[in-house]
């Protein structure tokens, strides 16, 4: 996938002219972050299977941190928490084409973008996206920098409110230790990435704090998956 990325960027005509710019594919390089962070996700939950599997062998596993665990009243919990990772996921890949169309170059302030929250629709639907092959605005979700950067707000502001709303139900609920702490640790993650989205923008995405707000993805992504692996029912 890393090699199909960059071949989209070999343009020979392109690299024949003058100052001109090899570009990636926006398609190709979200789905080769996609694939990393498969990859990575895949790792973390066997890691997390080899640790419980032998904690439960040896007999180091709390039985009362178990019999929290398969409680029935923590069901919404878990599946709130399985749906919020899928969400940060689709942030997370959102901003990989932001990234691809350097659209974190334009409307560098928040929250606003121009003279509103919302920018105009004819920046957002734009008749340049179309192609007459299929005469689809919806091109506009994928290859306008101007959407393209407006549905990762919404869907980054979406995940931090949905994230401190499942980070307040868990207060009120009966966890382990081991569910707090990563609720609490998801729940400061997504304060550090929001700090790093808003500062990445507003400095036009210099390549450290562009780096340091994918890392902060990961970083929040993980948080997910130990939340999601600290509520898997545990055998009796």
């Amino acid at each position: 996938m890393g090699w199909y990325m960059v071949k989209s960027g070999l343009n020979q005509a392109l690299m024949q002219e003058p100052g001109a710019v090899p570009r990636v594919s926006q398609y190709r390089l979200t789905a080769h972050l996609a694939t990393a962070f498969a990859i990575y996700g895949s790792s973390i939950f066997v890691a997390a299977d080899i640790l419980r599997q032998h904690k439960l062998a040896t007999g180091t596993y709390p039985k009362s941190t178990a019999a929290m665990i398969n409680n029935p009243v923590l069901k919404r919990f878990r599946i709130a928490s399985h749906s919020l990772a899928g969400l940060v996921f689709l942030t997370a890949m959102s901003g990989g084409l932001v990234a691809g169309l350097d659209a974190g170059l334009i409307y560098n302030e928040f929250p606003f973008m121009g003279e509103g929250i919302i920018p105009p629709t004819s920046e957002l639907w734009s008749d340049e996206y179309v192609k007459p092959t299929d005469n689809g605005r919806w091109r506009n979700l994928l290859e306008n920098p101007t959407t393209v950067q407006f549905d990762h707000r919404t869907l980054a502001e979406t995940t931090a409110t949905l994230s401190t709303a499942l980070w307040l139900y868990s207060r009120r609920l009966p966890l382990p230790k081991n569910v707090k702490m990563a609720v609490n640790t998801m729940m400061g993650a997504v304060v550090v990435q929001v700090t790093l989205g808003i500062s990445t923008l507003i400095y036009m995405v210099p390549i450290e704090l562009g780096a340091a707000h994918q890392a902060g993805a990961l970083a929040l992504l993980t948080s997910n998956f130990w939340l999601i692996h600290a509520l898997r029912r545990v055998p009796l």
